[in-house]
């Protein structure tokens, strides 16, 4: 079986996700960070960077959340998240790389302090600087999603799987999409379907 090393509220939820869309058996090995359980030996033999996620797949190991997805999507690609031509498989590449290059770091910006630091420790004002840094991304995303439901091709795929994750942050940190209309609906439409809420309340072994 499937192991995924890591915990729900982390970049692993990626491929927590992605694993609810395919129907793949999997088990949740709760790695946390709080814990310095991803600094034991143990773990570091896995992942030597000491991040999560990480996957063993009947032995085949991998780190860095994209790269989990995308190999899990084009492994398991008959169940229709990766798509078939060559130019739309590029495109996921080119939007997983896109939100990580774009948006990743603004989105932790504003998330940490808005949501995960302590009270005392949070600073509006950072959180204003990433919120102002995701407005050119967004836009670019908005333009994209313009008469469309997906990123790639017709239909959920790998790409708005990416794409969403993140962005699901800023949800979590409460930035105001009313500027964006066509990202905003496409991404209460991500997670809004089944999977994303089956992959967020997934239980640790």
């Amino acid at each position: 079986m499937l192991k995924v090393y890591g915990i729900v509220a982390s970049r692993a939820l990626r491929t927590l996700w992605m694993c609810a869309e395919l129907g793949i058996p999997h088990q949740l090995v709760g790695t946390e960070l709080k814990t310095g359980a991803h600094k034991t030996p143990e773990y570091l033999a896995l992942n030597p960077n000491g991040h999560i996620p990480a996957i063993d797949d009947d032995g085949f190991i991998l780190y860095e959340s994209m790269a989990i997805n995308l190999y899990l999507a084009v492994k398991h690609k008959d169940k229709g998240l990766w798509p078939a031509s060559l130019q739309e498989q590029a495109l996921c590449y080119q939007w997983s790389f896109w939100v990580m290059m774009e948006c990743e770091a603004h989105a932790i910006k504003v998330l940490f302090n808005r949501f995960l630091y302590p009270p005392e420790k949070r600073d509006e004002a950072k959180a204003a600087e990433g919120v102002e840094a995701l407005q050119k991304p967004f836009a670019v995303l908005d333009r994209t999603l313009k008469g469309r439901t997906a990123l790639v091709g017709n239909t959920f795929s790998v790409a708005d799987l990416n794409v969403a994750a993140v962005l699901s942050w800023a949800r979590v940190s409460k930035v105001d999409l009313a500027a964006f209309p066509n990202l905003d609906t496409w991404l209460g439409a991500c997670l809004g379907r089944a999977a994303f809420k089956d992959a967020r309340s997934k239980q640790a072994a």
